[in-house]
């Protein structure tokens, strides 16, 4: 009987342990990566529990309902308003909630209508990672570049929306021109759905609303998504009379991510202590011309494709130096970038396992051919636009750090 590897996200672990106690990483070092990771980690266990009451309040289900009535039939309309839903949910909720929620959604609405499932599959998971490039909450990579970039949020969008543009219409360009045969033809539009709480509906709304809003506006992003889970988990309890069960809470809590994530957070660390920004500094090169921008995006999605994008952004996020344009090229490459292997980002990973779930089984080579297809399409794409404004944005950043630098 063929015997189970490991799970990533205890290898992860066990190596942020043993690079820890080995003395490897300094414990200065350490503790300056857990503090600047903190944050992020509170920030992803707030929003996938108000992702997952969201859900149970039945405002997905919603969502994609409303899909297949407003799309009228009409399977490429439908995969427009899918590619809508999938690019608006990433920016505000990020990649992860698509990733995790929306995913099922897509396609158990493709099982009711008897659509090919595939294209709308391969559209959520492509736009979970090329569309988070426009919020600091979008992407986890983003709120460790907020942290050094010393942007304010709004400030911070208003200069990645070229970028991030670029790659969502080249992403759907790609998906519709590969995809254009599944997507002819018509269904039959189903019966609404009945609302099982309207109030608690309405809240899991404005919650996401309010959360969104106070992001913009330039709110703690970790504390923004606490309040906004707390006051929906209030909700919750008072409409139903009783909290989500110990299970629940169980399946909502990301642990398996936080120590997946401090785990290579801590690896990373350490590699740079032993020379790896020196390594990727070489690779990267420097300057801000088209050519030079395309050069490091292009290094930080094959790292972030090797070795996931969240170490990959660290260990490339001192080759941006002072620009405020490089440090965004970076974050092209380790956002849009990893989408050639399927271990390139984490929210590929929780996106094929919902896949498997309900039956669709993607294979990592069918995953890469697809994806050697997007990827330079996007980078291009993306890091063309990022050039185009470049001379407008200018500026630096300070305090751009190693690893194990604090935030």
């Amino acid at each position: 009987m063929r015997r189970r590897s490991a799970p990533l996200w205890l290898l992860s672990a066990l190596a942020g342990v043993v690079v820890v106690a080995t003395g490897v990483l300094a414990p200065a070092s350490a503790e300056a990566v857990l503090v600047r990771v903190g944050p992020v980690l509170v920030f992803l266990v707030a929003l996938t529990l108000l992702a997952e009451l969201c859900e149970s309040a039945g405002l997905f289900d919603l969502a994609a309902d409303l899909a297949a009535r407003l799309a009228g039939g009409r399977t490429w309309l439908l995969f427009g308003v899918v590619v809508a839903l999938a690019t608006t949910t990433t920016v505000l909720l990020s990649l992860d909630t698509t990733a995790v929620l929306l995913t099922p959604v897509v396609l158990t609405l493709c099982a009711r209508l008897g659509l090919p499932p595939l294209p709308f599959a391969m559209a959520t998971v492509w736009l979970a990672n090329t569309a988070s490039l426009l919020l600091p909450v979008s992407n986890l990579t983003n709120l460790l570049a907020l942290r050094t970039l010393d942007l304010h949020p709004a400030e911070y969008a208003a200069r990645a929306a070229a970028p991030a543009a670029a790659a969502v219409v080249a992403t759907v360009v790609v998906l519709a021109v590969r995809h254009r045969r599944e997507l002819r033809g018509r269904y039959v539009v189903p019966a609404p759905r009945p609302v099982e709480d309207a109030v608690l509906l309405a809240a899991a709304l404005v919650a996401v609303l309010a959360f969104a809003t106070a992001v913009l506006a330039g709110a703690d992003v970790a504390v923004a998504a606490v309040l906004a889970a707390a006051a929906l988990a209030v909700v919750a309890g008072v409409r139903r009379r009783a909290l989500p069960s110990r299970g629940t809470w169980s399946r909502a809590l990301p642990w398996r991510l936080v120590l997946t994530v401090t785990g290579l957070f801590l690896v990373v660390a350490a590699a740079d202590e032993h020379g790896l920004g020196r390594v990727t500094a070489a690779v990267a090169g420097e300057g801000g011309g088209f050519t030079d921008l395309l050069r490091l995006a292009a290094t930080s999605a094959g790292a972030a494709n090797l070795v996931n994008n969240l170490p990959a952004y660290l260990a490339l996020e001192p080759a941006a130096g002072d620009s405020v344009p490089r440090l965004l090229a970076v974050l092209v490459g380790v956002n849009a970038g990893p989408l050639v292997l399927v271990w390139g980002s984490l929210a590929t990973l929780l996106w094929r396992e919902r896949c498997r779930a309900r039956g669709l089984e993607v294979t990592a080579r069918s995953f890469a051919a697809s994806g050697l297809v997007l990827v330079p399409v996007v980078l291009v794409a993306s890091v063309a636009a990022l050039a185009l404004v470049g001379g407008g944005v200018g500026g630096g950043v300070g305090g751009v750090g190693g690893a194990g630098g604090g935030g």
